[in-house]
């Protein structure tokens, strides 16, 4: 009986630094969640993507003028995907803390052998893959579709990561936030949505008064949509360099929140 007390104490770590074992076992659960139903989680979005798409260039016209040196429907398209990402980023981090609050298997996340750390990161990494599987079929579409083209590859990994990153970590505070749907829907309907309507998906902010594009120029979504659609057309509203030294700051500041209200168990902890 001494033996077996010394061999295991309550609370004391014994994976290291790092528990990757469980850390990847969080990330692939997450991950298969949304795959088992693909159809909702991919396919949906690109549904959504080419309806705004095959709208707005019959509405408007595909061959009205051209948008910072493009045809517009090139414009276009890369600021769907964006906007698409952007979504279900956060989509994907909520949803996993709100299903475990109402179904009551968020103790499961609680109790593991997991620090906050290792939580924030697999969820948001996992968020992160959704975004980045939406994108690559989005972009293999349109491509068949009408004349788009990846110029710059590395910026397009790096914006698509830290647009990604920084929804999924918000989608965390969102979840603990939220006590049930509807206010996870509030928060999609009145910020999320919004702000990437009014960041440039549809127009270029050049076209705004000057002190609507200096507002959108503080919206982070102008940054994350903006940067994307540079890779596929090599023009932007603002500057690349800004809006990558933006993005980063936030995605520490967001993950750090997320960190701070998920060790201190905020609304999932009696």
């Amino acid at each position: 009986m001494v033996e077996i007390i010394k061999k295991y104490k309550i609370g004391v770590r014994r994976f290291g630094l790092i528990n990757w074992v469980g850390a990847w076992t969080l990330y692939k659960k997450e991950v298969l969640r949304f795959l088992i139903v693909w159809i909702q989680t991919i396919f949906s979005p690109l549904v959504s993507s080419l309806l705004f798409l095959m709208v707005l260039s019959l509405a408007i016209g595909s061959d009205r003028g051209n948008v910072l040196g493009v045809p517009f429907i090139t414009f276009l398209a890369p600021g769907l995907i964006a906007m698409q990402v952007i979504q279900q980023a956060f989509s994907h981090s909520s949803s996993t803390f709100m299903i475990g609050k109402i179904q009551g298997n968020i103790v499961d996340l609680l109790y593991a052998p997991l620090s906050a750390t290792e939580v924030t990161i697999s969820i948001s990494l996992a968020a992160a893959t959704r975004s980045f599987m939406i994108a690559i079929v989005s972009i293999i579409t349109f491509y068949l579709i009408i004349d788009i083209q990846i110029k710059y590859f590395f910026l397009l990994f790096l914006f698509t990561f830290l647009t990604s990153f920084i929804l999924g970590n918000i989608g965390i505070i969102s979840g603990l936030w939220a006590e049930k749907f509807d206010h996870q829907a509030t928060i999609t309907n009145f910020v999320i949505v919004p702000l990437s309507f009014l960041s440039g998906t549809f127009y270029s902010i050049e076209r705004l008064p000057d002190f609507l594009k200096k507002i959108s120029e503080l919206n982070p979504f102008f940054y994350m949509i903006d940067g994307f659609r540079f890779c596929f057309i090599g023009q932007s509203d603002g500057s690349i360099k800004t809006g990558i030294i933006y993005l980063l700051i936030l995605s520490i500041l967001s993950w750090l929140a997320a960190y701070i209200l998920f060790k201190r168990g905020y609304k999932i902890k009696t």
